[in-house]
């Protein structure tokens, strides 16, 4: 996939979240994400500021508490904005959901994969459903396992050869993980639910790790 196939995956994930999201209830906005630490609606938040141009003196303040920390970084900012008053995640991400820009330090691919993931962050626990082609997500789990600092320890897949059973994609080497594409891009993203959709013998190995502390709040 080239550039403009992935910026079209990205602009019908954003759509589909915000239809997925238009008649959810109170209760279901409050529902723990996939997302450590998250809730649905902190993650409908981050996923409509993607391409907000947010104001520098918010970012550099942002990045001054989070003393450097990516992950925590983008923790606080999600924070300020998921219930203030007036802001509406899914008028947000309708609005935007064409919009090519991106948040400095960061490029179209790792959007990809992130709103991919993160769209399924809040379907599973809503127990919805949001389509991916296995094209689109065995490109997102591609960059998804080459990305490490600072966003995730970089040897987090060594020793495990992963497999996707719906399309030709694999990864790695070592003890066998099997299973459709998209549990395994939520695998390498660090969502423990998808270790109950693949199998083989470095599922194990997986599962220890994450039940290791997190270096940092969330998974994000």
């Amino acid at each position: 996939m080239d550039a403009e196939d992935c910026w079209k995956v990205i602009e019908q994930q954003r759509l589909a979240i915000a239809d997925m999201l238009a008649d959810i209830s109170a209760e279901e906005w409050q529902l723990p994400s996939l997302c450590t630490g998250w809730r649905v609606r902190d993650v409908a938040t981050h996923v409509a500021l993607v391409p907000g141009d947010l104001p520098m003196s918010i970012m550099v303040g942002t990045a001054v508490r989070a003393r450097g920390n990516y992950n925590r970084m983008i923790d606080i900012l999600v924070r300020r904005f998921a219930d203030a008053p007036g802001f509406d995640p899914v008028a947000t991400l309708r609005r935007d959901a064409a919009s090519r820009k991106l948040p400095k330090l960061t490029n179209y691919r790792n959007i990809h994969f992130d709103t991919m993931v993160h769209a399924q962050d809040m379907a599973i626990p809503l127990g919805r459903s949001i389509t991916v082609s296995p094209e689109a997500a065995s490109v997102a789990a591609t960059r998804a396992a080459e990305v490490g600092w600072p966003v995730w320890d970089k040897h987090r897949l060594d020793g495990v050869h992963l497999v996707a059973t719906d399309s030709t994609w694999e990864h790695g080497s070592g003890a066998e993980i099997r299973g459709p594409i998209l549990a395994l891009l939520l695998l390498i993203t660090g969502r423990p639910v998808a270790l109950e959709r693949v199998d083989g013998p470095g599922v194990d190995i997986m599962a220890a790790r994450m039940r290791a502390p997190e270096p940092s709040a969330g998974t994000h």
